[in-house]
Order: structure tokens, then sequence, then C-alpha cells
């Protein structure tokens, strides 16, 4: 069997294919390839980031540059550049509130702190809201599951094979990456999944109801479970970049107030501009009762996220959801302070949705050209270029990795393309100029 068609494919490219042993082989150094070991030696070996790429040296602005001093523009960034690398803005924020207040122990609260949660409740899709920071994405899943509990009284979850929520055992459990499933052991209980809606046509049909019969579905999975607390969902998927039909978050959150499940948005990569709205759900026709915002918040300079959700649901205060070290970080507060005050200032969601319509249509005149890309999709600045086989998708990764371009693999065929919110038009374009260059390079017609 093909190496790749072997892969687990659930989250994004392989790092254990012969194109990786031959990037390696071809394109790193001698002194990095020893730090490369030295890294091996050291860290544990996990699926995903074991062998590593390379080794980088700086970050700024949308380039990478490795200790050869090789520059990639980076349209991964595990999604936390909607700025960029290192914007000065964010790096002085930061800078400013070491020299007063480096560190706001938790037992007390802080003006940087305050002013974020302020900014973050009035931006909320959901109003009146409250807020819960927390050091990562997935330490904030975890808090939206306990307030769950706590609100409703019931423990069980409804989400969705293949989505991901983060790598901790509780994120995993209502998770679906067979990546991270396989191999732990029991889960927690009562973790219900259903098919998203990208896959809704190979189990309901291709008639163009699919979507609407899964909402049915899972209508049908909270009546009979009836003591669901939440469905949680990304509301797009995002490791292959698939929007649901308009209807379909409307009827699953008329399911949900039928029956009593609240219903939890991971914004954690899509937040913050990224899909051309400042959050991707105000795309899909449905407010949620809380959204985990991650990733970009902190500026791609300091780690932070976020728990939104109805202000009626503050409803643990003589328990604790969250209690982390760095639950008010004064630092961190400032540098999503600044993000957010960027953000705004520079008008950087409506360029997101301005350039994604543009390079949309580029992308389209590029499938039309190249018989190997099977669809082209994208929400704002986030794009993904389908091509016809898994093989296909890891050759044009490192063609493009060659020619001075870094983007993932999704979904085992997915090119994802995630520029910061503040490339230049023109660097955007000679980006697409490689990517069309790397995917005639992985198939020649």
């Amino acid at each position: 069997m093909d190496e790749h068609a072997r892969a687990d494919r659930s989250e994004g490219d392989v790092n254990q294919t012969s194109d990786r042993a031959r990037w390696l082989a071809e394109h790193v150094d001698a002194a990095s390839r020893a730090q490369l070991d030295e890294d091996s030696r050291y860290f544990f070996h996990q699926s995903l980031s074991t062998p590593c790429l390379g080794v980088l040296e700086r970050a700024e602005g949308i380039w990478l540059i490795d200790g050869a001093g090789r520059r990639f523009m980076d349209f991964h960034g595990n999604t936390v550049h909607q700025l960029g690398h290192g914007h000065p803005e964010v790096v002085a924020a930061v800078k400013r509130q070491l020299d007063t207040l480096p560190f706001s122990p938790r037992r007390y609260t802080n003006r940087a702190a305050i002013d974020l949660a302020r900014r973050l409740c009035e931006l909320a899709p959901m109003r009146p809201a409250k807020v819960l920071f927390a050091p990562g994405g997935t330490s904030a899943i975890g808090m939206a599951l306990k307030l769950a509990r706590h609100a409703t009284g019931r423990h069980k979850t409804v989400s969705m094979w293949g989505a991901f929520h983060g790598a901790s055992l509780d994120a995993i459990s209502v998770g679906g990456e067979a990546v991270f499933r396989r191999g732990v052991g029991p889960l927690l209980p009562g973790c219900e999944h259903v098919p998203p809606p990208a896959l809704a046509r190979r189990f309901f049909g291709d008639d163009g109801r699919a979507q609407e019969r899964l909402a049915d579905y899972i209508d049908y999975v909270l009546e009979v479970e009836g003591d669901v607390a939440a469905v949680i969902a990304e509301p797009m998927r995002w490791t292959t970049v698939e929007m649901p039909d308009p209807g379909f978050w409307p009827l699953v959150r008329a399911s949900c107030d039928r029956h009593g499940a609240l219903l939890i948005f991971d914004e954690i990569p899509s937040g913050l501009g990224r899909t051309g709205t400042m959050f991707a759900c105000e795309q899909v026709g449905a407010a949620p009762d809380m959204l985990v915002l991650g990733k970009g918040l902190g500026g791609g300079v300091f780690p932070m996220a976020a728990l939104l959700a109805r202000a009626d649901l503050d409803v643990v205060a003589d328990g604790a959801l969250g209690h982390y070290t760095h639950e008010k970080s004064s630092v961190g507060s400032a540098a999503a302070l600044a993000t957010l005050d960027i953000i705004a200032r520079d008008d950087l969601v409506v360029r997101s949705r301005r350039l994604g319509e543009e390079g949309l249509a580029r992308l389209r005149q590029m499938a039309a050209r190249r018989p190997a890309i099977a669809g082209v999709r994208g929400a704002g600045l986030y794009f993904g270029v389908e091509v016809a086989t898994p093989a296909i998708a890891d050759r044009a990764m490192y063609a493009a990795l060659a020619r001075g371009l870094s983007f993932k693999v999704g979904g085992g065929t997915v090119l994802t393309l995630c520029p910061p919110l503040t490339i230049a038009e023109h660097e955007l374009w000679a980006a697409f100029a490689i990517v069309e260059a790397a995917i005639a390079e992985a198939a020649p017609s």
C-alpha cells in the first residue's frame, strides 16, 4: 500500500514519508542537521512534529528565516499570525508591561486584564457576555466543558468526527481526530460523535439536502440522549477549509434550544478576522452560547486564550472553572489589547474579506489550468486548494518549501493557505504563483 494512503489523514501533513526524508537530505545543511539530531535526542517524538522541517533563527512579518539564511513565506503559522510575526506594536506593548507588571498573581486583577475582558465582551456574538482567560486554547476548551456541566447539570456532549479541539485528554474526548485519540485508553464518558457537515453527503445522500438531514440527526441524538450538556463544534471545518451550508447551524441552534443543550463554537483558529468577519460564526447564521478563542489572540507573541459566554451562565461562583496560574496575565492581556487595536485601526477584517474574494477568484483560474486541482475554496484570507491525491499534496508541499513558501496540508489532500492579514498584495500573488508551480512539479500534466 502507498505510504501516503497508510498515513493518518485526519489532521494534517504527515512527517514520516519518504518525501520528508528527501527534504531533510537535500535541503538541510550540516549545522542544522546536527541541531535536528539534538532535538530528536531530547524531545519526545510524536506525529506531526518529528522530525522537524528545519531550525528557525528569526521570524519577521510574513517571513520565517532559518539558520542558513533561507526565507520562507509563512502560510501556516499555526494560525497565530494574523498580524504577522513580531509586529512591532505588539512587541512594544509586551515590553511596556514587562517593565511594570510582568506577572499578576491569581488572587489579584490588573488594568490590562480588565480592559481586555471589556473589549472581548463588547465584540462577543452573544450579549451580554462574560469571559475567562487561559494560557492556551485547549485549556479554554476545558473551561467551556466544565461550565456546560455546571450550567446544565448534565455531562454529555455531541461533537464531530475529525474535529480538533486541543490535545489534552478532555479535548481529545470531544475531538474526533484518530491521531490524537488512538491508543490512549478510555476517554471521557458521554462524548457522542456525529459526522461533520463536510461529510454529510457520504451518509445522508447527494440531493442537496444532506446537511439538513445531518441537522435532523443531531436533533434526534439530542432527543434520545435527553441529557446532553452541549454541542461543541468548529463553525467551519478548519483542516479542510469547508464552510457548512447556510441553513445548517440555524437548525442545530434551534435543536439545542429545544432540548436544553448549549452550543459551543471553537473559534481558536478561525476568530479575529481570519475569515473576513471578526468571528466565523457571523457567517453561519447562528450565535453560540459560548465561544472559545486562542492562537492569534496573543498577537503571535504571547500564549493567550479566552472563553466567552452568555453572562447568565455565570453560575459557578463557589467552584473553579479555570484557576490557572496565568489566568489574568498582564503581559498576555497587553499583547491581546494591542492585537485588537491593530485589527480595528488597520481595518484588517474588511481587508481579509476583500483580499479573500480576489484570491479565491485567482485560485479558480488556477484550477482551470491545472487538472490536478480538484477544487478550491476559502473564507477571508484562508484558502484551501484540494488536489487529486495525498501523494500530490505531499510532493507539492515540499516543492513549495524549496521555492520559499511554507503551508500545511489538511485532510490529506487540501493545501491550506493561511497568510497574515497584513500581507502585501504582491506577496500574496507571488505565493499563489509558487503554489501553482509546486502543483505543476508534483503532478506534471
